[in-house]
């Protein structure tokens, strides 16, 4: 039996041939994601390292989306010490006021996920990026330091379970009925640490939004390594 597209995805980040469910790996990290809730937690762990830069300052995205515009004192913050250690680390992809929106819609319109991505993300929505065609994952704020400082992290390869989609939606039923109807039918932790894959003609009817959606709904069922992968 082949490997999943989750499996090839991680197989590749890891710089194997191949790779099964079960195994711990190192991968190479193409995006590094924290909001200014996670990312001052990170921060500060990232400067217990005693490191001067981080891996790549390409390859880290900043939003501080939460409390902007800052609703008191505390909220700013936690926006100013994201603000900081972007302009101390020279980080691309920050964010300032003005030119933040929604992190997990921010980043696909500016397109810094592509097919074949691994991402992690300090915010549980970061499997969003799932309806790209990417390995994409939520992690706590201390790895997402470490990935910070490596430009890698570690995963259990999930198994995975195959959806086949066939027909197209109804007049009126979205994306979100998709997700809602599945998550009922195999219940809220009938995939966990495993990835769902979704194939078949009615894959190709569900828009752009359409996916986004399945794809951050698909966060109440798994945490660690949530991937969802959209044939298109």
């Amino acid at each position: 039996m082949g490997m999943t597209m989750t499996q090839k995805i991680l197989a590749n980040a890891a710089g194997m041939e191949s790779v099964s469910a079960g195994d711990l790996i190192m991968a190479n990290l193409s995006l590094v994601l924290g909001n200014d809730i996670t990312s001052p937690v990170a921060i500060k762990e990232f400067d217990k390292l005693g490191l001067e830069s981080v891996f790549d300052k390409t390859k880290i995205a900043l939003v501080p989306d939460h409390f902007t515009p800052n609703k008191d004192i505390k909220s700013a913050e936690q926006c100013m010490a994201v603000r900081n250690f972007a302009n101390e680390q020279d980080i691309l992809n920050y964010f300032e006021v003005g030119e933040v929106g929604i992190e997990h819609a921010l980043l696909p319109e500016k397109g810094l996920v592509v097919a074949g991505d691994v991402v992690i993300g300090a915010d549980s929505h970061t499997c969003t990026y799932g309806a790209l065609g990417a390995f994409s994952t939520g992690v706590g704020s201390t790895d997402m330091a470490a990935g910070m400082a490596i430009g890698k992290a570690w995963f259990k390869v999930p198994e995975a379970i195959k959806f086949n989609l066939t027909g197209k939606l109804g007049k009126y039923v979205s994306g979100k009925d998709l997700i809602l109807h599945i998550i009922g039918m195999i219940g809220v932790d009938g995939a966990l640490y495993k990835s769902m894959e979704f194939v078949g003609e009615g894959v190709h009817t569900l828009t752009m939004d359409d996916r986004f959606t399945v794809a951050i709904w698909r966060l109440k069922q798994v945490q660690r390594t949530a991937y969802l992968r959209l044939t298109i």
